[in-house]
Order: structure tokens, then C-alpha cells, then sequence
């Protein structure tokens, strides 16, 4: 196992600047996801940590060798791709040891690392047939057996779930997280997907246009995002945001909403304009709520009510627990516990805490 420092990684195509200046620290043995939209720069920072792409500038140190200038092969990591990427004429045993073979290994020892592939990934009953005879998420698993058949320090995942439909997903998460609990081994893990990234990750760092937004355990993000990007991005269904201005009114902190809507706070910056960002399901129904939610499509979806509507004229939805359907048309009255409301810089979309400089 290893632990990674990054250090001011850059890449660049030209005069193009894919990822500037960007410094990461991962411990050994943790479950690291780079989450981000697409074209934010995290396959192609997994790619340097391969050895895949050539680091424009900065510093990669792996288990306290810096990895610049070392060969993909010599650098003991192991990659999972998207595409999974067998060989269809191979058995899912030759799959699995042709990095072994390739390298000259010894046979018994390559048999027994194959073994204990097989066994953590429960692939014993398909060792003979080949890619073809096989469903998604069991080519992933022989995927995942050829990575830990090398029994390298650190693991790379590259989108590894993204060909897979909805219940395979489900499942082939749970079985990767089971995985780092059974090997402990380093993981970086690229994704889109922020679920993945919250149920499986020990930290998430989010990623936009090349730079890291912010880095935390997913209740970290999630509780306590840094900006209006990571709030909108952590969270299923997303946070919606109004824009208001912090005032007081009788000596208490209010946010005054662009119809005249007084939304009660935990404390108040002073007087100035801001962003407020609420997560769907911290709206409560409720007679005495100031908030008016004028509701347009209503989606249930079993355990809750997705109702999308607005407030003071701007879009929102609101995730309901009761079995009580609004219609559309109808207007609700809602409030929001005083330490949901979340508080940003209109201007740069920073997280206004603290003393709110």
C-alpha cells in the first residue's frame, strides 16, 4: 500500500490548460473519489497518476518516490477501465493472469494470486468461460481481477460503473466498497456520478474546469459545502437556490426573498444581497411556514413526494415524506429549520460562516 502527494500538478496541451497548480493529499489505504461534471480534468489527473499522460508540471510522489519520470509498469499501480477492456478470445482465467504471464511471473504464485481473485470477487464458477458468456457486471468483476492479481499499492478507477445499468450500479458499488474493506488498499476512484461518490467514498474531492472546489468526507460536502457549485453538485435531488437580502426584523436575523418573503435564519451577515440555498427535503409542511410554494408537477416515488414548483418566482423542488399529494395549482405554506438555510456570496458564490467575511 501507498499513500500519494500531489503536488502543483498541471496539465497542458499547447496553450490549452487542462489542470493548474492542483495539490491533493491521499493517505495510505484510502477511498479517494474525484467527482466533477464532464470536462472538469479528473480522468485526465488519474491518467497522470497512471502514468497514461505525461505531468506538464508540479510533482506526483507515490509511497515517497516521486513517479514523474517512472513507466506506467514500474510505477505499482493498477487501473480499472470504463470499457473494461478483455480480451473476448481469453478465458476469464487468462483475463485475469495475462499481466502476470506477460511479466515473466512464476506459475504457482500467478495461480494463487488468481485464487484469491476469484474468491474475493466470487468468479470461481467462471473461470473457464470467456468475456462473451458473461453479463456487465461480471466482466467488470474480471476487470477488477486482473487489477488485483497484480496486488499493487495503489488502485485506479476510471468511470468503472457507467456501462452498467441502474441495479448493477447499486450493486457493483457495494461490491467495490466490500473490496477496499477487504484489501485496504489506496483507491482513487473517478466518477460523474456524486451517489457514488457519497456511498463509497472516505473523502470526495470536487473538481471544476481543473481545479479542486473542495475536499471532505461526504457529510462534510454535503452539510457544509464551500460554494454555491458544490451544493448544486453533492446532494440527489440537488439544492435549490433563491436570491434574497439579509436584514433583522425585531432585533431577529431574517433573509427578505424578492416578493417580500421573510425566511428566518440562524445569523445574519449584516445587511447585503445573498444566494440561499435549501436542500429539498428540509422543507416542512407547515400552516404558520412564511414560505409560499406555488406547486407545478407533483412526482411521487413511493417513500417520498418530489414537488416542483415556486417560490417568490423562482424554481425550486421540494422532497415530501407524507402521503398527502398537493395538486398542481395549489399553493403550500412551508417553513425551513433555521439551521438548513445556507447562506452564499451572491458575487463569487462562496459560503458565507463564520464571522461572514
Amino acid at each position: 500500500m501507498a499513500d500519494l502527494k500531489l503536488t502543483d500538478i498541471s496539465k497542458r496541451y499547447g496553450s490549452m490548460s487542462v489542470i493548474e497548480k492542483l495539490s491533493l493529499s491521499i493517505d495510505d489505504g484510502e477511498f479517494v473519489v474525484l467527482v466533477g461534471p464532464s470536462g472538469c480534468g479528473k480522468s485526465t489527473l488519474l491518467r497522470m497518476i497512471a502514468g497514461l499522460e505525461p505531468i506538464t508540471g508540479g510533482d506526483l510522489v507515490i509511497g515517497g518516490v516521486r513517479a514523474n519520470d517512472i513507466p506506467p509498469q514500474k510505477r505499482d499501480t493498477s487501473m480499472v477501465f470504463q470499457s473494461y477492456a478483455l480480451f473476448p478470445h481469453m478465458t476469464v482465467r487468462e483475463n485475469i493472469s495475462f499481466g502476470p504471464r506477460v511479466r515473466g511471473e512464476p506459475k504457482a504464485e500467478t495461480e494463487t494470486r488468481i485464487r484469491r481473485a476469484a474468491e474475493i470477487l466470487n468468479l470461481g464458477d467462471y473461470l473457464d468461460r470467456r468475456p462473451g458468456q458473461l453479463s456487465g457486471g461480471q466482466r467488470q468483476r474480471v476487470a477488477m481481477g486482473r487489477a488485483i492479481v497484480r496486488d499493487p499499492k495503489v488502485f485506479l478507477f476510471d468511470e468503472p460503473l457507467s456501462n452498467l445499468d441502474a441495479k448493477l450500479r447499486i450493486q457493483m458499488r457495494t461490491e467495490i466498497k466490500a473490496l477496499h474493506q477487504k484489501l485496504g488498499t489506496t483507491i482513487v476512484y473517478v466518477t460523474h456520478d456524486q451517489i457514488e461518490a457519497m456511498t463509497m467514498a472516505d473523502r470526495i474531492v470536487v473538481m471544476n474546469s481543473g481545479r479542486i472546489e473542495q475536499v471532505g468526507t461526504p457529510l462534510e460536502l454535503y452539510d457544509n459545502p464551500a460554494n454555491t457549485f458544490v451544493a448544486g453538485f453533492i446532494g440527489s435531488p440537488a439544492m435549490s437556490f433563491l436570491q434574497g437580502r439579509t436584514t433583522s426584523e425585531n432585533g431577529r436575523p431574517v433573509a427578505t426573498l424578492g416578493d417580500g418573503t421573510k425566511l428566518p435564519i440562524a445569523r445574519g451577515p449584516g445587511e447585503r444581497p445573498v444566494t440561499i440555498g435549501i436542500r429539498p427535503e428540509a422543507y416542512r409542511r407547515d400552516p404558520e411556514g412564511t414560505l409560499n410554494l406555488s406547486v407545478s408537477v407533483v412526482e411521487p416515488t413511493g417513500p417520498e413526494i418530489h414537488v416542483f414548483g415556486t417560490i417568490a418566482s423562482e424554481e425550486v423542488r421540494v422532497v415530501l415524506r407524507d402521503r398527502d399529494l398537493p395538486k398542481p395549482g395549489e399553493q403550500l405554506r412551508l417553513s425551513v429549520p433555521v439551521e438548513h438555510v445556507h447562506l452564499f456570496d451572491t458575487q463569487g458564490g462562496q459560503r458565507l460562516g463564520g464571522d461572514f467575511h
